[in-house]
């Protein structure tokens, strides 16, 4: 026996296996349920060869019953014999449309049963009926299943009353046993085979479901990724072109400005570079290779004076006023709320060096309110904003404030200039 094995040839462990897939089974059981199973998927292709091969069974079955077996058991055995070859046809050959019309056959059924008991010849082929009442409670709906009492019924009673033998209960009582057991095994089966069908369906269903919510992830994670690229890179190329065009305009009265600003650019690089392969370590991480990527921490509400000094570097006058709730102090943001405003400014300086024109300035307005903390970055550029939908800055700041239940305004002041208007809902606060 293999090691982690059972006697039976399944696994030792039965994490992750389907029940009613037949793995845990004996070899006998597991056989019996695969030669089952191809029955099923060889009937569903071909119901026409298994119909004809019942039919024709049991139409050979009954004729040979009327040459002659017949007459052991018939209450009457001078019943023509054309008479009872008739019957046995007629108990057999409409079996053929047991499956699409059961309630037509058994009332045909009933009719030549009738004949059979008012004749005496009491063939067993009318036990064929049972078939047909079986497919009508498989198949058919419950009100249906009612009314067949009433056609298997009365030819047991015109039996016993026009041929007696023994007592009248010796007859009828076994044959309607035999009659409620059918229908209790049609309803068994009518319910197992719904009960899978429903497992199937739900089956199906939540495949559907899961190819949808890897999508969705998907997306998302597409959404986050595209933002944060665009923050960094957006951000990181306009400071890199605010100082070169501050370090051209200084060469020629001030080599060493023009030096500072070279090294302001490879400092900006280099931390754009670093940024960018930190995210695409991430995105390259695969667990089962064991390659784990390096994770920096994210910026925060303490890196903003490094990115504002870089924003200055650049060319671009930036004022900052911090004001907090009277008798609160300033109250703290998670992570993740606190990287929001932190691209939400960054994205909004990047935007007036990009548009606000030269000899703008920009302010930043932190306020620390009893529910929420507003930023409020405005600028006073004549260059005008970026043109609506020519980017995707707005865009991602508006969804970064959505994912922790905040809002952002953006528009022209009045008196020129943009301004960038953002809400956060402080923790412990109604969203």
């Amino acid at each position: 026996m293999e090691p982690g094995r059972t006697p039976g040839g399944s696994s030792g462990t039965h994490g992750g296996t389907d029940p009613g897939d037949g793995t845990d089974a004996p070899p006998l059981s597991r056989y019996l349920q695969n030669q089952a199973a191809r029955a099923r998927v060889f009937d569903a292709r071909r119901p026409r060869v298994w119909d004809l091969a019942l039919t024709g069974f049991w139409t050979i079955a009954v004729l040979t019953d009327a040459a002659g077996g017949w007459r052991n058991i018939a209450r009457d055995p001078s019943v023509p014999v054309w008479l009872v070859v008739a019957m046995s046809l007629g108990f057999a050959v409409p079996l053929l449309w047991r499956r699409t019309r059961p309630m037509p056959v058994l009332l045909l059924m009933a009719c030549v049963s009738l004949v059979d008991s008012w004749s005496g010849a009491a063939l067993q082929a009318a036990y064929l009926q049972l078939i047909a009442v079986f497919h009508i409670a498989l198949r058919l709906p419950l009100r249906s299943l009612a009314l067949t009492p009433a056609l298997v019924v009365p030819p047991l009673v015109v039996l016993a009353i026009r041929h007696p033998q023994g007592s009248w209960d010796q007859h009828v009582v076994p044959t309607l046993t035999t009659y409620a057991m059918v229908v209790l095994l049609g309803i068994a089966v009518r319910s197992r085979k719904d009960y899978t069908e429903g497992l199937v369906e739900r089956a199906r269903r939540l495949e559907v479901e899961r190819d949808q919510q890897a999508r969705l992830a998907a997306a998302a994670e597409r959404t986050r990724i595209a933002r944060e690229m665009h923050d960094i890179i957006g951000h990181n190329l306009s400071v890199i072109t605010g100082l070169a065009d501050g370090g051209r305009y200084a060469a020629a009265r001030s080599p060493e400005r023009a030096a500072q600003a070279l090294d302001a650019i490879g400092t900006t690089s280099r931390e754009a570079l670093a940024e960018l392969r930190r995210l695409l370590g991430v995105l390259r991480e695969d667990p089962a290779t064991g390659t784990d990527a390096v994770r920096d921490p994210q910026p925060s509400l303490a890196d903003l004076d490094t990115l504002l000094a870089g924003v200055r570097d650049a060319g671009l006058p930036v004022r900052v006023v911090i004001a907090d709730a009277p008798g609160r102090g300033t109250l703290p943001l998670s992570a993740g709320a606190q990287l929001t405003v932190y691209r939400c400014v960054q994205e909004a300086l990047t935007n007036t060096l990009r548009h606000a024109g030269a000899g703008a300035t920009a302010s930043v307005l932190l306020t620390y309110g009893e529910e929420e903390l507003t930023v409020e970055v405005t600028d006073s550029g004549t260059g005008g904003p970026a043109v609506p939908g020519a980017g995707q800055g707005l865009t991602g700041m508006r969804e970064r404030a959505a994912l922790y239940d905040g809002t952002l305004e953006a528009g022209p002041l009045p008196a020129g200039g943009w301004r960038i208007l953002l809400r956060l809902p402080l923790e412990g606060s109604p969203s």
